[in-house]
């Protein structure tokens, strides 16, 4: 079973602003430069979508309400989405913080109506939590996947390989879980339109899909036919590092929509660094200047961090120190030095979730004046062990 969060974090919203629901709605950056990051099902009526630029976005929908992206609720938000389904499987594999692989055969083997086990999970999800989803069930990841998009939301579709000739291969070829936005129009312009398309290309080995694709034509070819692995991974590969990086649309020096990059960058990476359970003692930050050179600064931490708040915090420290003024065109963020982080598990859903939300808020405040101070100038009490306590912060 792939299953996965509809509109995930506005539908967090919604829960908290219940006020807003029917409302077109999109959540994302909300600076001069801000993109969206989720838009609400009204809000895509209008053409509103993930990537937008946010005057695009407000552009296309007048009446649109644009909320900042709040990653620690909606983290604790997905936390609560999983352990839901640990009680249906223990073979759980989080993909995203909005989505995931469950093993679900002994389960469905055992209920004896496994659609009506199906459907349990997501009304359960929906009346518990308050979250809605999708689900796809079949004989592999890839055509899991693939079967969760068919019908949003709350739509549930059993993709069989025998159906793959009249479900799958009709799709647009842009929608192959795998093809990037880059890739689509180059296969469209060669003719391959649809999946079914793409299929019989693959299959005939087009020296052109041998050469796009490269060494992973076979792994195309067999998803493209329904083939592919059924491992449930519930214990991912280890990472050395964790990061993202984005180009800029054009060269820049501007301290906000700089600031604006970095403080997503660092909420993505938080997002993942929790539902991976890392933490991690080092951060960087690396720029590619207008020569296309690469500069990075790293600082190693006295204890290790994980959130996405508190990654923003290090890394614009890092950048203000260095990079500020610089006219850059790419900009990274990474947290390494990982290890496991001994976070607890919380279930949190829209009755609880405001004593959750106060749990760090003098710490973050803390990281939020040492930034602007630029430097590690205070402390909270219980990191002061006495005199002779050296600040281990580096290059």
């Amino acid at each position: 079973m792939h299953i996965d969060l509809n509109a995930f974090f506005a539908e967090a919203e919604f829960l908290r602003h219940p006020e807003l629901r029917g409302k077109p709605l999109a959540v994302g950056g909300t600076g001069r430069r801000g993109v969206v990051s989720t838009a609400s099902y009204e809000a895509r009526r209008y053409g509103v979508g993930s990537g937008m630029p946010g005057y695009q976005a407000r552009a296309k929908c007048p009446g649109l309400v644009f909320l900042p992206v709040d990653f620690s609720y909606y983290e604790m938000l997905s936390v609560s989405f999983f352990n839901y389904l640990k009680r249906y499987s223990p073979l759980v594999e989080p993909a995203s913080i909005d989505e995931g692989y469950v093993d679900m055969t002994k389960p469905a083997v055992s209920s004896g109506d496994p659609i009506g086990l199906f459907r349990e999970i997501q009304k359960g999800l929906l009346l518990e939590i308050g979250l809605k989803c999708s689900i796809g069930v079949s004989s592999n990841r890839f055509l899991a996947k693939m079967a969760s998009d068919m019908k949003k939301p709350m739509g549930l579709t059993v993709l069989r390989r025998r159906d793959i000739p009249s479900l799958l291969w009709p799709l647009p070829v842009s929608s192959f879980y795998g093809i990037g936005k880059r890739s689509f129009p180059e296969l469209e312009r060669r003719g391959y339109k649809t999946i079914g398309e793409l299929a019989q290309g693959l299959k005939r080995r087009d020296p052109f899909l041998v050469s796009h694709f490269g060494k992973t034509f076979d792994t195309y070819l067999s998803h493209a036919f329904g083939l592919g692995s059924d491992v449930v991974s519930v214990v991912p590969p280890e990472a050395k590092s964790i990061g993202r990086s984005l180009t800029l649309e054009e060269d820049s020096d501007s301290y906000e929509v700089i600031e604006d990059v970095i403080r997503r960058l660092s909420l993505d990476i938080g997002s993942t660094m929790k539902s991976e359970r890392k933490e991690g003692m080092t951060v960087t930050v690396s720029v590619k200047d207008v020569s296309f050179k690469t500069k990075s600064k790293s600082a190693t931490l006295e204890g290790p961090i994980g959130d996405g708040r508190e990654i923003y915090s290090e890394a614009m420290s890092l950048y203000t120190r260095y990079f500020s003024g610089m006219p850059v065109r790419l900009i990274g963020v990474s947290v390494s030095g990982l290890r496991e982080a001994n976070a607890t598990d919380v279930q949190m859903n829209f009755f609880n979730y405001g004593e959750y939300e106060k749990k760090d808020r003098t710490k973050l405040m803390v990281q939020e004046w040492n930034r602007r101070l630029e430097g590690n100038v205070l402390k909270l009490a219980s990191e002061v062990k006495g005199p002779g306590n050296a600040d281990k912060r580096g290059d």
